[in-house]
């Protein structure tokens, strides 16, 4: 046990050293070719930030996974596939980060990263156990996995509009799967070695990443994204359905705003992917909520998820089905009381325009 707990902090520690080092390098890099956020009215005045920050914090945080990888991994072709996948996102998130592509582009690439996972790798979502009843997937499961992989890259990019949001979410995910895979004796499985690189990375970009943020991912946050795709797969043993929902939940935050937002565009008669300041931290910050208080709110709600998931998998079942009722009443009122999904509260709607627009004039 000792020796577990030995290797998975080494991990952790040289990682996030490395992470936290390169992230000063990646600072200049990007100042260096332009790819640069700088807040613009043009898109409908959505920057929360007041300056112009480099953006290539996920080309940083992938650095420190290919080191990790390069000291601890094991090679294998399911990591091969990881690795190509790996860098097929990373080469779309730096071009889109240097000059902004067409989001069909981005999702071809994205689907490309998947299906190398998919026929290469062969980690598949085959089969679901619930209820008494089983379902097999057959060659159903192809598309399926690759839906869910693309879809996990883009819920974390789509949450990514705050100072350490999107690294603290994933880093609670990474230490929720650790501790998890840890007691149940698979620290040394590929899944695991995974998780601990990926916590490692990611708290070394958090470093650099929360209020005031001095680098942001950009669109490189995908590959946040695309790893805990892998690692839900990985981690997705045998065909219970439950087996597959304690990794999703701990993702509830990301997957419960992007679901919110769908919603909300379909009753405004929007297109789905279009742009807008409705999401969770915007009706945070509209209840006059800091940067700072918003975002560690976020990680409250998503540590009561990770929470109710250690739980339900490790000691008492019945304890984390009670938590996750409590998280579902939080955010049935946080619905009611919002705009999240309809303008029925035009005061929020309100306070997050002003707060928007004193933004804009701080610059």
């Amino acid at each position: 046990m000792k020796n577990e707990i030995y290797n998975a902090l080494t991990i952790v520690i040289v990682t996030f050293i490395f992470s936290a080092i390169i992230m000063q390098l990646m600072k200049k890099v990007a100042f260096h070719i332009g790819a640069i956020d700088i807040p613009r009215k043009e898109e409908g005045h959505r920057h929360i930030h007041k300056k112009t920050i480099p953006k290539l914090g996920g080309v940083g945080i992938y650095l420190s996974f290919l080191f990790g990888y390069m000291l601890f991994g094991k090679e294998s072709i399911q990591m091969n596939s990881i690795l190509i996948g790996s860098f097929i996102m990373i080469l779309a998130g730096i071009i889109d980060d240097l000059k902004s592509i067409r989001a069909y582009q981005k999702l071809l690439c994205h689907i490309a990263a998947a299906s190398v996972i998919v026929f290469y790798g062969g980690i598949l979502l085959n089969n679901i156990t619930a209820f008494g009843f089983s379902f097999d997937f057959g060659i159903f499961a192809y598309p399926l996995t690759i839906l869910f992989i693309v879809a996990c890259c883009n819920i974390i990019n789509l949450i990514d509009g705050l100072d350490g949001l999107s690294g603290g979410i994933c880093s609670i995910f990474y230490l929720t799967i650790g501790i998890i895979g840890f007691y149940q004796g698979r620290s040394g499985s590929l899944v695991m070695i995974l998780t601990f690189i990926m916590l490692g990375s990611t708290l070394g970009f958090l470093l650099h990443n929360f209020y005031p943020a001095k680098i942001f991912a950009g669109d490189c946050a995908t590959f946040m994204g695309f790893i805990i795709s892998i690692i839900t797969l990985l981690e997705f043993k045998g065909p219970a359905l439950t087996s597959l929902f304690v990794p999703l939940l701990l993702l509830g935050i990301p997957i419960l705003d992007t679901a919110f937002a769908i919603i909300r565009r379909i009753l405004k008669k929007k297109p789905i992917f279009s742009a807008d300041k409705e999401h969770l931290h915007h009706q945070l910050l509209g209840m006059n909520f800091s940067q700072r208080t918003t975002v560690l709110i976020i990680y409250g709600m998503n540590l009561l998820f990770a929470t109710a998931s250690i739980l339900y998998t490790l000691k008492d079942q019945e304890l984390g089905k009670i938590i996750y009722i409590i998280i579902f009443f939080i955010f049935l009122w946080f619905i009611l009381h919002t705009s999240i999904i309809s303008d029925k509260n035009p005061k929020i709607t309100r306070k997050i325009e002003e707060k928007l627009k004193f933004t804009k004039k701080s610059k």
